[in-house]
């Protein structure tokens, strides 16, 4: 447990508090938890409940997260503790993701330190720690100080995000965060409000945010059946994303029913081929399909010259034709972090 940053208190005599972490600011009397579930308020005080308080901890591929252009075939130390800002109906971590909700309240997890964390990353070979699995903006006091100690240790370190981080703690956190995939589920306010509770419009202005902010960034959208694959609205998040900047990745991966959401099948490959091809025509540089290994939207292509520079097929990467940062054949510069 530990004192919240970004917080104020907006009633001293009922003491009620108002959260600045993410962007629904909420505002939490006495006794009770934001819509995370994990940041109380004690007496007028706003605490974080899951400070070091690692539920999951493994070693993953960095493509997993899914990072195509930041250190290709590394390790990342993964980490997450319980609670989201988020209420995503389809959510694939949902076990832990909705734990506090879904079990009245509680935290389980196992005490770590920052130190530890970082320690445990050197030793299993891992140049990331990446803060995953739920969104890491609610224990962000702990990836906080976790990410100073391991920028100072050279590792680099990632979020796997929403995107829902309040303009203030992502100014803060920015000077430690070497990248940051961000969930763009759709482009209306229907699907944010219906499926996840939140707001479209945040989570646009963040992923421009954390571009001006220097940390590189990728975008996902899982492409559900009915909801998020029509043409127009596919359209609608390329052209956004190349007004950004068209050098941005843009993962479209494949929905499986889950949760929630057993309602829609999962999503016919042809579609995510659909959504890659109307990213292409759009601007963008780098569009790639998800969750159906073997596809050959999972390589990466030299935006010049089109020679295949980085192959995957699931997690398994092998960057044949780059040489440090450019295309081997055109010397193309291609986006990213590769050193």
């Amino acid at each position: 447990m530990k004192e919240a940053t970004f917080y104020e208190v907006i009633d001293k005599e009922k003491k009620v508090v108002q959260c600045a972490l993410c962007n629904h600011r909420c505002r939490i009397k006495e006794g009770r938890r934001g819509i995370c579930h994990v940041r109380e308020n004690q007496e007028g005080k706003l605490v974080s409940l899951v400070y070091g308080r690692l539920i999951s901890e493994h070693i993953d591929p960095i493509e997993k997260k899914p990072l195509f252009h930041l250190l290709p075939a590394s390790l990342s130390f993964s980490i997450a503790t319980v609670g989201c800002n988020f209420r995503c109906r389809h959510c694939q971590n949902f076990e832990i993701s909705q734990y506090p909700r879904l079990k009245s309240g509680q935290i389980p997890g196992t005490d770590r330190t920052p130190e530890q964390v970082v320690e445990a990353a050197k030793q299993q070979g891992c140049q990331s720690i990446s803060y995953t699995y739920i969104e890491p903006t609610i224990f962000f006091e702990f990836a906080y100080d976790t990410a100073k100690k391991a920028h100072a240790a050279g590792i680099k370190n990632v979020f796997v995000s929403n995107g829902y981080t309040s303009p203030e703690a992502t100014r803060e956190i920015a000077p430690y965060l070497d990248a940051n995939n961000i969930d763009l589920k759709a482009f209306t306010d229907k699907f944010y409000k219906e499926v996840s509770g939140a707001k479209l419009q945040p989570v646009l202005d963040t992923i421009k945010l954390m571009k001006e902010l220097g940390v590189w960034v990728e975008v996902t959208t899982l492409v559900i059946p009915g909801w998020n694959d029509s043409d127009g609205e596919l359209h609608d998040i390329a052209d956004f994303l190349v007004n950004v900047d068209p050098h941005i990745p843009w993962h479209v991966t494949r929905f499986h029913p889950t949760f929630e959401m057993t309602d829609r099948p999962p999503t016919p490959a042809n579609t995510l081929r659909r959504a890659r091809d109307i990213g292409l025509q759009a601007g963008l540089k780098y569009v790639y399909t998800g969750n159906i290994p073997g596809e050959e939207g999972e390589n990466t292509f030299c935006p010049k010259c089109g020679e295949k520079v980085i192959e995957r097929t699931g997690f398994y990467a092998v960057a044949k034709g780059l040489e440090g940062d450019v295309c081997r054949h055109c010397k193309e510069p291609i986006a990213g972090i590769f050193a």
